[in-house]
């Protein structure tokens, strides 16, 4: 009995890590959501599965087009958080803190003259789930996480031909790996 007990309580204990890890990205949005220096955008699934369905329906026969909105559509969300009035760097520090490593991939990381930008992912059976990206500098600080089931073919679509917040820093940078994982 006292090991069924014990055994209980590592699996809860590990549950509760492996929420808490999941919602880390979402407690820092929520630390500063009612602070007036933020800009915060939360862009739902079904606003997300609303303009995908439009683009596909409205694709007339465009290959390009329906392939687009099929991927919209696989967005389950977009939040940003972002301000032109607080220390960007210590804001940068604060996220990358709450995430553990282990669970995000790094996809590019620069630094340069007192500013940091990072993209990484959280990927669950081969599918990217997250796409975050942080980046922080003198009195400007931005988190943007776009929440999903992914190819990295699909973000380098979603880099190339929308204007999804933060995507023009992917496309500058490194697109990740080419084709699937």
């Amino acid at each position: 009995m006292k090991k069924i007990s014990t055994l209980l309580l590592l699996v809860w204990g590990f549950s509760l890590s492996a929420m808490a890890q999941e919602d880390a990205i979402q407690k820092f949005f929520s630390k500063y959501m009612e602070d007036e220096r933020f800009s915060r955008v939360y862009i739902s699934p079904k606003m997300m599965q609303m303009a995908g369905g439009f683009l596909k329906n409205n694709a007339e026969g465009d290959k390009d087009a329906e392939e687009l909105g099929a991927l919209i559509g696989k967005i389950r969300g977009i939040r940003i958080l972002s301000s032109e009035e607080v220390n960007g760097k210590a804001l940068y520090q604060e996220v990358m803190g709450t995430l553990v490593k282990n669970r995000y991939e790094e996809l590019m990381d620069v630094q340069d003259k007192g500013s940091s930008l990072k993209f990484m992912i959280r990927e669950e059976a081969g599918l990217i789930k997250e796409l975050t990206m942080v980046s922080g500098e003198g009195s400007s600080f931005s988190l943007i996480s776009m929440l999903g089931s992914f190819t990295y073919q699909d973000l380098n679509m979603l880099a190339e031909k929308t204007n999804i917040p933060g995507m023009e820093q992917y496309v500058k940078g490194s697109k990740g790996p080419k084709g699937p994982k």
